[in-house]
């Protein structure tokens, strides 16, 4: 730490991100949930287009042709659309201008980890929701918070998803705090709440083409909301950073988001394997918790969340070990190819003996 760090930064945790290993040869990388399938085939058709020549200049600071295709996806109005440099870039927006009266925000004791790491940065309360004994989020613990409520729905790292109509509740029952559902993997299985921002001006949804659109290196983000709502995030974004998102990844995002076929055709293979994979490690004796995303969380009686780490890493497999006393004895695995599941399932096996 130099001497010249402001001192408001001199305890600040940063967030720790997944192992991002800089030759991946024979590895079998399932620790950061990226999807294991090339994005959509009119997102490679950019790298060798005349829009490259494009760079020269700076990008749309609307995003226009990304928003739109977006709306037109959800069947809303662009004016209701903001992308981001990826969905953190959309939550750290939220938590720096979103902090209520109060200067609360709620979010479960368990789940992204990024966001404690944003109450620290921007000053805001950081309020910890426990989970119930079986790891859901409760949705009558959120009735009548005094600040805004971060949910994301799937969870993370746990899986499992409330309901729409879990969440309507908690809409209904906070009128006067802006509730953020972050949706980073809600194709995989659950439901999503963006038909809702039409009837509910408390509503944010935040969503990221880095899970089910396979665009994890290009850092696309997208805030959903009623047009006031989204004014004030083009506000925040225009007064931080107008050029956030490149020119490619614009396209991309755009291409991603209109090639319906192949969304539906991937991310149906990966629910299919998820579900193959539940079944298989279940046979060895894992508990798996019910999971609505492109990852489950998985425990045994038989090993400890950390040696099955460290004893797949010899199998050349990568997956994600939390030490939170909590959940240290789970551990995330994201859901790849069928080919790579069944490995790690191989490599179970031996190391269960």
């Amino acid at each position: 730490m130099s001497r010249f760090l402001s001192r408001k930064f001199e305890t600040l945790k940063p967030y720790t991100p997944g192992e991002q290993p800089k030759a991946t040869g024979r590895l079998i990388k399932l620790n950061t949930n990226e999807n294991p399938y090339v994005p959509a085939p009119a997102v490679s058709k950019l790298i060798n287009s005349h829009e490259i020549n494009d760079l020269k200049l700076y990008s749309d600071p609307d995003a226009s042709i990304l928003t739109a295709a977006v709306a037109d996806y959800y069947g809303i109005r662009r004016e209701q659309v903001m992308a981001g440099n990826g969905s953190d870039e959309i939550l750290a927006f939220i938590f720096m201008a979103f902090q209520g009266r109060s200067g609360k925000i709620y979010y479960p004791q368990i789940s992204y980890s990024f966001y404690p790491v944003y109450c620290d940065i921007f000053k805001a309360e950081g309020v910890e929701v426990p989970l119930a004994d079986d790891f859901s989020v409760r949705p009558q613990d959120y009735f009548g918070a005094d600040g805004t409520i971060v949910i994301t729905n799937p969870n993370a790292p746990t899986g499992m998803a409330l309901s729409s109509a879990q969440i309507e509740e908690i809409l209904i029952h906070n009128r006067e705090n802006l509730v953020v559902i972050d949706e980073a993997y809600v194709d995989f299985g659950a439901e999503s709440v963006v038909s809702f921002i039409e009837r509910y001006d408390n509503l944010m949804v935040v969503q990221t083409l880095s899970k089910s659109r396979s665009l994890a290196g290009a850092r696309v983000g997208i805030a959903m909301g009623n047009e006031k709502l989204i004014a004030d995030m083009n506000r925040i974004k225009f007064s931080f950073n107008p050029y956030n998102l490149n020119r490619l990844s614009i396209l991309a995002g755009a291409e991603a988001m209109k090639d319906r076929r192949y969304f539906e055709e991937t991310r149906r293979k990966i629910m299919d394997t998820r579900e193959e994979f539940v079944k298989d490690m279940e046979s060895l004796g894992f508990r798996i918790l019910p999971s609505k995303a492109n990852f489950v969380f998985a425990s045994s009686h038989a090993i400890s969340g950390e040696e099955y780490f460290d004893r797949l890493r010899k199998y050349n497999i990568i997956v994600r070990h939390f030490k939170d006393k909590k959940i240290c004895n789970y551990v995330r695995i994201t859901i790849g190819t069928p080919e790579e599941m069944n490995v790690l399932v191989q490599a179970t096996r031996k190391i269960l003996g």
